[in-house]
């Protein structure tokens, strides 16, 4: 009778439920974070897992600022079903350089965690200018634009490679110097193109 009466309590009164809302909410979460806080995978790269260079680093610019991430996640789960269709999950070590993650939650297309390699430059070339040429039915909008502007316009290369060294990218001086170089002459698409191809190079076969 005594839990009835507290239970009524607190139902009746707004500021002892969001006090226990709140409460509750907070025991949650330390629940799910307390446990990865000393979790060394989560900072500790795979073997093959590298810094993005200046190039495919330019190209998660972009793919970022044109959305992609909204249509297409870069998670694979261990999942049967997940890895037969897009290849082996996703480790927590192939996501140190990534800032910010784009793990997504949302497939109106594929998850291209697993895309690199898997077409050459010319179809990723053609299915961002015209998607419906090499997937019939698609629904994925064409972004012509990409094959108009060059890709030192998209912004100051250099100046977020430092920015990222500082927050444990071990980029060397040489690299940012030659940043901006390594852009001259690239459109926007083919630094994207880049970035795609590069996308599942931090894995590592297991015995590897």
């Amino acid at each position: 009778m005594n839990g009835m009466s507290l239970h009524r309590k607190i139902e009746e009164n707004t500021g002892l439920l969001i006090f226990g809302i709140l409460l509750v909410s907070a025991i949650g979460g330390l629940v799910q974070l307390l446990p990865i806080l000393d979790q060394e995978s989560l900072e500790t790269a795979e073997a093959n897992t590298r810094p993005y260079s200046a190039v495919e680093l330019a190209g998660r610019d972009i793919y970022i600022r044109e959305g992609c991430s909204v249509c297409h996640s870069q998670q694979i789960r261990p999942l049967i079903a997940e890895v037969e269709r897009y290849g082996p999950y996703s480790r927590a070590g192939e996501f140190v350089y990534d800032r910010p993650f784009l793990w997504g939650s949302k497939r109106t297309g594929p998850d291209l965690h697993r895309i690199g390699g898997r077409y050459s430059d010319d179809w990723h070339r053609i299915h961002l200018l015209d998607p419906r040429a090499v997937v019939p039915g698609s629904i994925m909008p064409a972004y012509p634009w990409l094959a108009r502007r060059e890709a030192s316009a998209a912004g100051d290369i250099a100046a977020k490679m430092s920015g990222l060294r500082r927050l444990g990218h071990p980029y060397t001086d040489e690299e940012i110097a030659d940043a901006e170089a390594e852009l001259e002459g690239l459109l926007e698409i083919d630094v994207l193109i880049a970035y795609l191809q590069s996308l599942g190079a931090g894995y590592a076969e297991e015995g590897s």
